[in-house]
């Protein structure tokens, strides 16, 4: 990284999971960057004329995915770098989420500034919360005092570039054909973001709580979460019975217009000598122990069940038991 690349990741079976960037000092202050990474897992350091960021997650808790060879993980966050040469500083803001979440940040660290856009990721940003596991409640706190991200009208770019001088922008031109666009493109951008009036250089604004009020706030979002969750669950579980229920009034409303074929039926199942069909003689015979039950006659049915005990008493008397049927 020191020397020939501008990315690198890392992930090991172990649930280390490490990714570095780098960029030309002249795309991101030394100072910026260590504003937000200035922990174990999120540091930033000088390599020559770069800036080199650093994240590493160190989860030691859960499972290890073995299906995860992280082929295809870092072409899906590179596209990241180039946001964050052009000043948009939501990787930094997540570098520093991550250390808050991993507990590397005092309870009254005062927040960096809280860049626009933090509710509405891009996929790579998106990729890189999930590569680095960073907390999406805590990310979710974070970003309700995130301004919206405010995209220039093409007419206000128009207008910003017209003022540039002839000499400049053929500069510029000539950067294109020599080192391709992607670092002219990152230049205009930071340049642009800085000449818009009455705005921070990153449009960040000026962050207004601490890192303990921000793991508070999370955990009370992940409790909340779980009790929505956990009452979802007794409301599916509540309807699943009342569907069970009335599925069961319905077929013991039609077993009591034909009683004497459901006592044939289980004969005829106990006479097969198979297990499979012993099982199913009783189960109708707990539905019909239901039907009379509810039409009270109940003695009437144990009294039936007191003779199949006496006729099959070594093939059924356990099943029996097991089912709760009536006994001697």
């Amino acid at each position: 990284m020191a020397e020939c690349f501008d990315a690198f990741l890392y992930l090991a079976n172990w649930r280390t999971r490490q990714l570095m960037i780098r960029l030309p000092r002249g795309s991101l202050d030394l100072g910026t960057a260590q504003r937000y990474c200035d922990t174990e897992s999120a540091s930033a350091w000088v390599a020559g004329d770069r800036v080199v960021i650093d994240l590493t997650d160190e989860d030691e808790e859960g499972e290890w995915n073995w299906d995860d060879d992280g082929e295809g993980r870092l072409a899906s966050i590179i596209p990241a770098r180039a946001d964050l040469a052009g000043g948009d500083l939501r990787l930094l803001y997540l570098a520093w989420l991550l250390a808050v979440g991993r507990h590397e940040v005092d309870d009254d660290e005062p927040e960096p500034p809280v860049p626009p856009g933090l509710g509405t990721l891009t996929a790579p940003l998106q990729s890189l919360v999930e590569f680095l596991r960073i907390d999406t409640d805590l990310l979710a706190v974070a970003a309700e005092t995130s301004a919206s991200l405010s995209r220039a009208e093409p007419a206000e770019v128009r207008r910003w570039l017209r003022g540039l001088p002839t000499d400049e922008k053929d500069q510029l031109l000539l950067r294109v054909l020599r080192d391709g666009d992607v670092p002219v493109r990152a230049e205009l951008r930071r340049r642009f973001r800085a000449a818009k009036p009455d705005r921070d250089p990153a449009g960040a604004a000026p962050g207004g709580r601490t890192a303990g009020q921000l793991r508070k706030a999370a955990g009370a979002r992940w409790a909340e979460r779980q009790r929505q969750a956990q009452q979802r669950q007794a409301e599916e579980r509540a309807r699943q019975e009342r569907e069970a229920a009335a599925a069961r009034e319905r077929r013991l409303t039609e077993l009591a217009t034909q009683p004497e074929q459901a006592w044939q039926r289980v004969d005829a199942l106990i006479a097969t000598k198979k297990p499979r069909e012993y099982d199913a003689a009783v189960g109708l015979l707990t539905e019909l122990a239901a039907l009379g039950q509810r039409d009270g006659r109940e003695e009437a049915f144990a009294g039936r069940i007191r003779l199949l005990r006496q006729a099959h008493q070594r093939k059924l008397m356990d099943r029996f038991d097991r089912a709760g049927l009536p006994g001697e």
